[in-house]
C-alpha cells in the first residue's frame, strides 16, 4: 500500500512543514499544527477555463473609482456594522458562539431582501440544517409564499455552484464554512485546507459575477473563528455576533470592514418574534439610571462612530483576611489593578483589605481608556458610600501620575450629551479647549481635585 504524503499547516498563519513541531516559527504560536494529506492539486476550474485578457498596470489618473452603490437590508442597526449597506459583490464572514443568532439573523436580512425587488433572489445553503428546519424558521419569523427565496440543504462546492449557475441569485448564503467542502481535495471538511480553498473559491464567484455572499464561520473555545487566519484576510468585511445565550441582548460588532468604519456595534433584543433592532441602546445600558445609589457613575465611550452613555458600577467591600480581590466584568482586571493603586496614590486610602468589584451594566465590554475617570469615581462613591448624580457624565483617561489625559472625538461626545440632555459634564481641560460647551461641566487637571466632590 503506497504511503500518503502530509504535510502540517500552522492554523494560525498557514506555514507549512514536513513534520510536527510544538511552535510556529513564523508567528510563534503554540500548538497551531493540523496534519493534512496531499492529495489532488487544487484548481478553479470555474475561473482557470475562461480566457481573459491579462490585466496590465495602470497608472492612477488612469483608473475610474466607482462609488459603491449599497443596498439596505432593512435593518438599521445591521447597515450601520456594513457602513451603509451591502455593497455589490461583498463577501462577508458572520462569526459567533452556537445557538446566538447568526442563522436567524442571516434569515430575516434575506427575508427582507427577497421581499424588496422582485429581481432580489437569494439563495440560503446550509451544509448542517435541513431545509425543513430552515423552512420552519422563516414562517417563524414572517416569511411566506416567496418566490425569491431558494433553500438549498448541501455540502459539495461544485453541486452549489451549479445551482447558482441555474438560479443566478444576487444574494448567497453559506451556512456554515466548516461543513461545506471541495472535491478537488481529499481532507475532511472543516480542515485548514477545505476552509482556506473553499472560501477562495466563493471569493472569486462573488467578485466576478456580483453576488454578495454570507459565509458563517464557527467560532474556536477562545473566541476566534475557526480555520486560518487568513480566512479573515479574504474576506471584504468580519463580523462577531456576541452576547450572553441566557440573556436578551446580542451586540454585533464589526472588526473588518473594506467598505466602512471597523469596531461599529449594532445591538439586538432576542424576541419569541427573533432579532428586534434597540432603537435607543444607551436607554438600554443605562437601565433605571434614575435611582440613586452608591458607587454608580456615567460615563460615553465611542464604538466606531456611535456615542454610547453606558454605566459604570463599583462595590467596595471590606475584606478581613487580608487577600483583597480585584474582580471585573466587562472591564481588563490588570487596568482596574493600577487604577486602585493611583486612588491610594493621590487620594491617601488604603484598599488592601478592601474587595473591589466593577462591572459594565448590560454586557457592554470596555476596551478603551476614556472610561478610566468614570471607573475611579465610580469606586470612591462606593468606598466613601456617596451618590452622585446620574445626569453626571465622566470622560477621561488617567495615568499613572494622576493626570486626567484628552480624549479623542470629544465633539461627537458632546453633541450626545446636548441631545440626551445630561446636565453635568466631568473630564479633562484639554478635552474642552477651543470646544463650545453647552453644558454644565467641571474641568479637571488631576484626580486629586476630585477630594472636594467626596469630602
Amino acid at each position: 500500500m503506497a504511503k500518503k504524503n502530509s504535510v502540517f499547516i500552522c492554523g494560525n498563519c498557514t506555514y507549512q512543514t514536513a513534520q510536527w513541531i510544538g511552535k510556529c516559527p513564523e508567528c510563534e504560536e503554540w500548538n497551531t499544527f493540523e496534519e493534512q494529506f496531499q492529495g489532488k492539486t487544487f484548481t478553479n476550474n470555474h475561473t482557470a477555463n475562461k480566457q481573459q485578457e491579462r490585466e496590465r498596470p495602470k497608472l492612477l489618473n488612469e483608473i475610474d473609482i466607482n462609488q459603491e452603490i449599497r443596498t439596505s437590508t432593512g435593518i438599521n442597526e445591521f447597515d450601520r456594522v456594513l457602513g451603509g449597506g451591502l455593497v455589490k459583490g461583498s463577501l462577508i464572514l458572520v462569526g459567533g458562539e452556537p445557538g446566538i443568532g447568526k442563522s436567524t439573523l442571516l434569515t430575516k436580512v434575506l427575508g427582507n431582501l427577497s421581499q424588496k425587488d422582485v429581481e432580489n433572489r437569494v439563495l440560503y445553503v446550509s451544509g448542517e440544517e435541513s431545509t425543513s428546519q430552515i423552512a420552519s424558521r422563516m414562517r417563524r419569523l414572517g416569511i411566506e409564499n416567496n418566490k425569491n427565496m431558494f433553500i438549498y440543504h448541501e455540502k459539495d462546492l461544485e453541486n452549489i455552484f451549479a445551482e447558482i449557475k441555474t438560479i443566478k441569485p444576487r444574494f448567497l448564503v453559506i451556512d456554515s464554512i466548516q461543513t461545506t467542502l471541495s472535491p478537488e481535495l481529499q481532507s475532511a471538511p472543516g480542515t485548514i485546507s477545505q476552509v482556506r480553498e473553499v472560501t477562495f473559491e466563493i471569493m472569486n464567484l462573488s467578485k466576478n459575477q456580483g453576488i454578495t455572499s454570507f459565509i458563517i464561520g464557527h467560532i474556536t473555545k477562545e473566541g476566534a473563528i475557526a480555520g486560518p487566519k487568513i480566512l479573515e484576510h479574504m474576506v471584504d468585511t468580519v463580523i462577531y455576533f456576541e452576547g450572553d445565550q441566557n440573556g436578551y441582548y446580542r451586540l454585533l460588532r464589526g472588526i473588518k470592514n473594506r467598505f466602512g468604519d471597523s469596531n461599529e456595534v449594532g445591538i439586538f433584543e432576542m424576541t419569541g418574534a427573533g432579532l428586534m433592532e434597540v432603537s435607543n441602546p444607551s436607554e438600554y445600558f443605562l437601565d433605571d439610571h434614575e435611582n440613586e445609589g452608591h458607587g454608580r457613575c456615567t460615563t460615553c465611550i465611542l464604538e466606531g462612530t456611535r456615542p454610547l452613555f453606558v454605566e459604570i458600577q463599583a462595590l467596595v467591600v471590606e475584606n478581613k483576611f487580608g487577600n483583597s480581590r480585584r474582580t471585573t466584568q466587562g472591564f481588563d482586571n490588570n487596568r482596574l489593578s493600577m487604577l486602585i493603586a493611583v486612588i491610594e496614590k493621590y487620594f491617601g486610602i488604603s484598599l488592601s483589605f478592601f474587595d473591589v468589584y466593577v462591572n459594565v451594566a448590560g454586557g457592554m465590554k470596555l476596551f478603551s481608556r476614556e472610561s478610566d475617570l468614570c471607573i475611579i469615581a465610580a469606586v470612591l462613591s462606593s468606598y466613601f458610600n456617596k451618590s452622585l448624580d446620574s445626569r453626571t457624565v465622566w470622560i477621561g483617561e488617567v495615568g499613572l501620575t494622576g493626570e486626567i489625559r484628552s480624549t479623542p472625538k470629544m465633539d461627537i461626545r458632546l453633541r450626545s450629551m446636548q441631545q440626551l440632555s445630561y446636565k453635568k459634564l466631568i473630564t479633562s481641560k484639554k478635552n474642552l479647549d477651543s470646544k463650545e460647551v453647552l453644558i454644565n461641566h467641571l474641568m479637571v487637571n488631576n484626580i486629586s481635585e476630585l477630594k472636594n466632590i467626596f469630602d
